[in-house]
């Protein structure tokens, strides 16, 4: 197996195998799981493929399995199931074993600081592409949360703060914090050029701007067919 596999597969079976917990029975979430990440995966993955084509980021054909997908190497499809997966399991066990921690202040500052940072991260580097997409759309969805003032906002705040601890492990080994050179690299013409260790610092916002919409759907669709 590739080394992005392993990535992928490690980075699965914790919550996998955690989500027959009987306190948590994230398996009951399945079918709105499964509709959400998907109606947020496939525009991504259109996003990854045309941006793999220009060259803003690409893949280190020694660390994959020689699958692809138009350009995409089948480890990075997998990745857009098995993140977001991961990431609303830790969204459900947080509101299980954390439902007295009150967020509501915390993520309003934290909405504001992200929307201010974003903002002025796109509109200073409007010529670079991944930091202006993805800033962008974290400006944009912030200004909604905000402004509709959506219930689930303060939880998707909590979940993106202690998501960031496996974020910058995984992302971390995909950026070449632990090879001689990056399972996944980018082009420094459309990045600022800051990291976090090797990460690029515009993956904070990537992230945040692939999770946001999907835990918006889910809790609509949780919601709607009132699964608790």
């Amino acid at each position: 197996m590739s080394l992005y596999g392993w990535v992928i597969l490690l980075s699965f079976i914790g919550p996998f195998v955690l989500s027959f917990d009987k306190k948590v029975h994230f398996i009951k979430f399945w079918k709105p799981l499964l509709i959400s990440i998907l109606c947020v995966s496939i525009p991504f993955l259109v996003w990854d493929e045309a941006f793999t084509r220009i060259g803003v980021w690409g893949f280190n054909p020694d660390y994959l399995a020689g699958i692809f997908l138009g350009h995409l190497p089948l480890e990075e499809v997998l990745f857009f199931l098995v993140v977001p997966y991961c990431c609303v399991f830790i969204h459900e066990v947080l509101k299980v074993y954390f439902p007295n921690v009150q967020l509501l202040k915390i993520s309003f500052a934290f909405g504001l600081i992200m929307m201010l940072l974003s903002f002025l991260l796109a509109v200073l580097n409007t010529n670079n592409y991944y930091t202006f997409s993805a800033c962008s759309l974290t400006f944009i969805y912030t200004g909604l949360a905000l402004l509709k003032k959506f219930s689930w906002f303060s939880n998707y705040a909590f979940t993106y703060l202690v998501c960031l601890i496996p974020f910058l492990i995984v992302n971390g080994i995909l950026t070449g914090s632990v090879t001689p050179e990056p399972i996944v690299w980018y082009s420094e013409n459309h990045i600022i050029g800051l990291r976090i260790i090797t990460i690029p610092f515009e993956d904070l916002f990537y992230n945040y701007s692939l999770l946001f919409p999907i835990i918006w759907i889910f809790e609509y669709l949780k919601s709607r067919k009132n699964i608790r």
